[in-house]
């Protein structure tokens, strides 16, 4: 099957549903993003803003103890929550109970932005998949990737954002074999693991586990930067708090993110623009439809 092209045209017939004049926060719904660490406190704080930009409703991050107020104070319009930290910096497995009584109540979870602690992530995901009800769509990136294979069908669905590393890690291939072939790599993935799947890359694939295919060519270098990987991240979780299927939310977020990154760089130059600076941008663009 031939990948059909994320471009105006697609965009325009496949439009955001927008919220009523009379909607409140709770029908925007809530997302909750997991993830972080002493060392990479800053993940969580990226993609929980973006969810908000994106329109999500209500937002609650979830994180190491230690970095749990100082992300209170930087991201004030969530509600946060501490969580156990193992020797490796990563979160512990017991965790996991601490969010069972939020869980069920997500319209979205994303795990992995900020996570470390190899060893330990793959219990914890594992962990908390245990409590989570299977109408809750989950998405996964960076670390929380490593649950992916692990993860039993869905009714909610589950999303994953690699990039060719970590699809080539995930397979079991090497990284040269993704790149070679990433549209079939997408789609294998995405029928294996019942997932829609997000190869990252200068050109993005999205795969659907019926078979459908989408091919995003755009943005620009400024792009490829520390962090940028978690705006997408948490753009696509807010999308689907709001109520958008998990197809949508993907070939949207990639484009609502390299459209970003195209006009900070029409206004900044191509380099040398944040990853934070890409969320202010991306409620504008849903106003105009991109």
């Amino acid at each position: 099957m031939d990948p059909i092209p994320v471009d105006d045209d697609l965009l325009r017939g496949w439009p955001l549903a927008k919220p009523g004049a009379h909607s409140d926060k709770e029908e925007r719904g809530r997302t909750l993003v997991v993830g972080g660490s002493a060392e990479i406190p800053g993940a969580v704080l990226l993609a929980g803003t973006a969810a908000l930009r994106a329109g999500a409703g209500k937002l609650t991050v979830a994180t190491v103890q230690r970095m749990a107020l100082a992300m209170a104070m930087a991201l004030p319009e969530a509600r946060v929550v501490g969580l156990p930290e193992t020797a490796g910096g990563g979160v512990d497995a017991a965790g996991a109970l601490l969010l069972k009584p939020l869980a069920p109540r997500a319209n979205a979870l994303l795990v992995g932005p900020g996570l470390q602690d190899e060893a330990a992530a793959p219990m914890f995901v594992q962990t908390l998949l245990q409590h989570l009800p299977p109408a809750v769509p989950l998405l996964l990136d960076a670390l929380g990737l490593c649950a992916a294979p692990h993860v039993p069908q869905r009714e909610g669905g589950l999303l994953i954002t690699p990039h060719a590393g970590e699809m080539a890690q995930l397979c079991g291939s090497a990284k040269e074999e993704v790149q070679a072939d990433p549209a079939r790599c997408a789609l294998d993935a995405a029928q294996r693991w019942h997932a829609v799947v997000v190869l990252k890359g200068s050109t993005t694939h999205v795969a659907a586990p019926d078979g459908r295919l989408w091919r995003h060519e755009g943005g620009n270098p400024g792009l490829a930067t520390s962090g940028s990987g978690d705006i997408l991240a948490g753009l696509i979780a807010g999308l689907i708090a709001r109520g958008t299927p998990l197809e949508q939310a993907a070939v949207w977020g990639v484009a609502l993110h390299a459209r970003a990154g195209e006009q900070l760089a029409a206004r900044m130059g191509g380099l040398g623009f944040l990853a934070r600076e890409l969320a202010a941008e991306i409620p504008h663009l849903m106003d105009t439809g991109t």
